[in-house]
């Protein structure tokens, strides 16, 4: 359960920064974390939610550009659902003007993860690519940049009432993942298998789509809203598949440069009109617990918001 407490004004740290909220996107994980779940969504309770926080800067830690103060930003924090969140300075979104917070929301995290996948897959112009959860807060960015980067033929794969959703989103081919035959809708329009599967359920549903990879294919896991990632059949990979994982807190271990980079990309994509998402539904902050209750009945599209 989620309980709303009246707590102190928090303090930023050495390279930290205090954000005044304005919007905190709501992320699926946290309803897994939430609800003491095993393996990799097990979190020690009682705890406090993670979520994308948009919103001015109040005030800087030591170590921290006074300038910033007063300045529009996102990013992600670890105690997020408050008035005032804490994040790290080096990791702030400059959000552009006149970017609304749904927008806004998706710069620092869910951005960025939908354009690695693609680019974790070695997506090439031209290929197929098959979207799991492309209704969802980073699936629907996913269909967006396929399109935008050259795909030849995007798949969107979504449970039914989300068919058309997707397609505005700018799939070529949505498909129900609820029906047992989903994959044959998927090789009459490909029967030689697509080139790139991307991930977020875990399951059957990533199961299936492996299944569905050609020759050389490529997938990419980023998630597993399902529950588990744990009985990936070795059959697609004999078959000259290649199936790996993608994490954006690693990448930015990894790779910061460029996991800085690509957040600046996203941001101008947006800015541009380049990338668009959906605010499903918004939640005052102390009624967070229904915005979990929608998430965890999986009927929203795009993306969830809590209001301060």
């Amino acid at each position: 359960m989620l309980i709303v407490e009246e707590a102190e004004r928090p303090v930023p740290g050495s390279g930290q920064v205090l954000i005044r909220a304005e919007a905190i996107g709501v992320n699926f994980v946290d309803v897994r974390f939430r609800r003491g779940g095993e393996g990799i969504f097990r979190r020690p309770l009682p705890g406090r939610p993670t979520g994308d926080v948009v919103g001015v800067v109040a005030e800087v830690g030591s170590g921290v550009d006074p300038a910033l103060v007063g300045q529009r930003v996102a990013a992600l924090a670890e105690d997020a659902y408050a008035e005032f969140a804490v994040a790290e300075a080096s990791w702030l979104a400059a959000i552009p003007p006149g970017l609304g917070a749904g927008d806004a929301v998706m710069v620092p995290m869910a951005g960025p993860v939908a354009l690695r996948v693609l680019r974790q897959a070695d997506f090439r112009p031209g290929e197929t690519v098959l979207v799991h959860s492309a209704a969802g807060g980073i699936g629907h960015l996913v269909v967006q940049l396929a399109k935008r980067l050259g795909a030849g033929l995007v798949i969107g794969a979504a449970s039914r009432g989300k068919l058309d959703f997707v397609r505005s989103a700018g799939a070529d081919l949505a498909v129900d993942y609820g029906l047992a035959d989903w994959p044959e809708r998927v090789r009459e329009v490909v029967p030689g298998g697509v080139d790139v599967v991307l991930d977020a359920v875990g399951g059957q549903v990533l199961r299936q789509g492996l299944e569905l990879l050609a020759p050389f294919g490529r997938a990419v896991i980023y998630g597993a809203a399902s529950g588990t990632v744990d009985d990936i059949p070795a059959g697609p990979l004999f078959a000259l598949r290649t199936v790996g994982g993608f994490n954006q807190t690693a990448w930015r271990e990894v790779a910061p440069e460029r996991a800085r980079a690509e957040m600046d990309e996203v941001a101008e994509l947006f800015a541009v009109g380049g990338l668009r998402t959906v605010g499903h539904v918004e939640f005052p902050l102390e009624e967070a617990a229904g915005a979990h209750k929608v998430m965890e009945e999986r009927e929203h599209v795009g993306r969830v918001l809590l209001r301060p």
